[in-house]
């Protein structure tokens, strides 16, 4: 695999762990795509993505489009014998997917065809999932369309949240690509088309999803901070301020009070009133404060009797 020329796109740090392990297994990655910088908008700083710090600490070429489709020069020129993907963040025309000897190939953290598009992790751990895992795909125009190399799934615990599911699915993608690439480079690997009929989608969490809903379930509260923790986190209003919640649990299905009332902030508990039943907030943050754990939460903040919106 040594001979095996692969230009690398991805942007989130899980595609960096990605690329760092491929690197380290004596992968040739000639060079790397990632997103441009952000200007952060707290002191104006450049901000690199991961993988393009990555990069730089592997001493690789790294490339920053604005759009790929229309600035892929140094495609042409360098001539990889393969685009592999992981969570790069823009789509690729048909003209830059053909600039590879081999297929093009992208690694997606679902089961396809479930979870096509930009939040698979988010959405199985929304929704609920016992399971998920990697698919290793041919990349096409289509969003996540492509037929189907190989799959490897993983259980999601009851303790997951985005951050350490995240961190599993990119340990597992690592893997498969460690043992898949080399097949895939000598023919050995065969491939198999998606079920359309079983096709559903995962669009990019808006802004306004991080917002957390009172309107539900104690479950899909809990769920909704899972999906979100701790990256962006989700939130809630405490006297118009917002107060994030990184981790919540299950307390019971009884309706005491108007929703979104904190029933009793003492010791090691923060209840809040959802629609169909009791959370307990375990670990909070107040703008400009540290995270805090419930029971030191209540020792300098008290919300027992407030409602949140």
């Amino acid at each position: 695999m040594n001979d095996l020329r692969i230009a690398f796109l991805g942007t989130p740090e899980i595609s960096a762990h990605v690329l760092k392990g491929l690197v380290e297994n004596g992968m040739d990655v000639c060079l790397v795509v990632t997103k441009e910088d952000k200007i952060r908008s707290r002191g104006n700083k450049v901000e690199e993505s991961p993988v393009a710090k990555m990069a730089r600490e592997l001493d690789i070429p790294c490339f920053k489009p604005h759009r790929i489709n229309k600035e892929h020069d140094f495609l042409i020129e360098t001539k990889p014998d393969l685009l592999l993907t992981f969570a790069y963040g823009q789509i690729l025309s048909e003209e830059v997917l053909s600039l590879g000897r081999l297929k093009p190939l992208n690694l997606h953290a679902s089961l396809l065809p479930k979870y096509r598009g930009a939040a698979p992790i988010q959405y199985a751990l929304r929704n609920g999932d016992k399971t998920t895992g990697v698919t290793l795909m041919e990349m096409v125009k289509e969003m996540d369309a492509g037929d189907i190399y190989a799959q490897e799934e993983i259980d999601i615990l009851p303790e997951d949240n985005y951050t350490s599911l995240a961190r599993r699915l990119s340990d597992l993608a690592l893997s498969m690509a460690l043992k898949y690439l080399p097949l895939f480079a000598k023919g050995e690997l065969m491939p198999r088309k998606q079920d359309e009929k079983l096709v559903t989608f995962c669009p990019t969490i808006k802004k306004e999803e991080e917002k957390l809903l009172l309107d539900q379930s104690p479950k899909s509260f809990v769920n909704q901070v899972r999906s979100l923790s701790e990256e962006p986190c989700g939130h809630l209003l405490l006297d118009s301020e917002m107060l994030k919640i990184y981790r919540a649990s299950v307390h019971s299905e009884e309706v005491l009070a108007p929703v979104g009332t904190i029933l009793k902030a003492r010791k090691k508990e923060i209840l809040l009133q959802v629609s169909q039943g009791i959370v307990n907030l375990e670990e909070l943050q107040r703008p400009g404060k540290k995270r805090l754990s419930a029971s030191d939460f209540n020792n300098g903040n008290p919300i027992e009797g407030k409602v949140l919106e």
